[in-house]
């Protein structure tokens, strides 16, 4: 028994050589092609075979239909909320601007980080797959990636900024005969750096 989540269904319970019927189950589920019934026909079909194929030497209990749906409707939960995040990082990502895009970058990596963490924490309870893992894995290292790339370009963004602050600020000091206390002023209010 699992500690921290409850009894195992019998889904979960299934031996590895059923788990590429499980994965194509979970994927005809997300098609939303056929009904919950047909697949799984088709599903108990295939596990039988399973069973045949071993003649005995493989024992497991072929999950009713009530435990499918149960799992169908764990993993229709699952798909709904990875749905309602991506819509939420698209509506955030329109609402900010370039100068905010940093964070929001940064807000999106920890919030997949944490979903992959949680799905990988509830694994055997929304039906994980090892292509569901890679797919994680894959949405991790790219968030991962934005963020180093989003703080290279922030540092980038912020040099160029300060240069063309610099450069503005000395030509006006030179304009307006300004001193170079009056300069270093400037400069302080607008980069926020202290004058030597």
């Amino acid at each position: 028994m699992a500690e921290g989540r409850g009894r195992l269904n019998l889904i979960e319970l299934l031996p590895e050589p059923c788990a590429p019927v499980v994965a194509w189950a979970a994927d005809e589920l997300q098609k939303r092609d056929r009904t919950q019934t047909d697949i799984y026909e088709e599903f108990y079909a295939k596990l039988a075979a399973i069973q045949q194929e071993y003649r005995g030497e493989l024992e497991f209990t072929i999950p009713s239909f009530s435990s499918f749906n149960r799992y169908s409707i764990k993993l229709a939960t699952l798909t709904q909320r990875l749905n309602q995040t991506r819509e939420i990082a698209s509506t955030l990502a329109a609402k900010f601007d370039a100068g905010d895009s940093d964070n929001l970058t940064l807000i999106a990596a920890e919030a997949i980080k944490t979903l992959v963490f949680e799905l990988v924490t509830n694994a055997g309870e929304a039906g994980f797959v090892p292509k569901d893992a890679m797919s994680l894995a894959n949405a991790l290292r790219a968030a991962t990636q934005a963020q180093g790339v989003s703080t290279s370009r922030r540092q980038k963004v912020e040099k160029e900024f300060a240069e063309k602050v610099e450069s503005a600020v000395e030509t006006v000091a030179t304009a307006k005969g300004l001193t170079r206390q009056t300069v270093a002023e400037i400069k302080a209010q607008i980069l926020g750096v202290r004058s030597l």
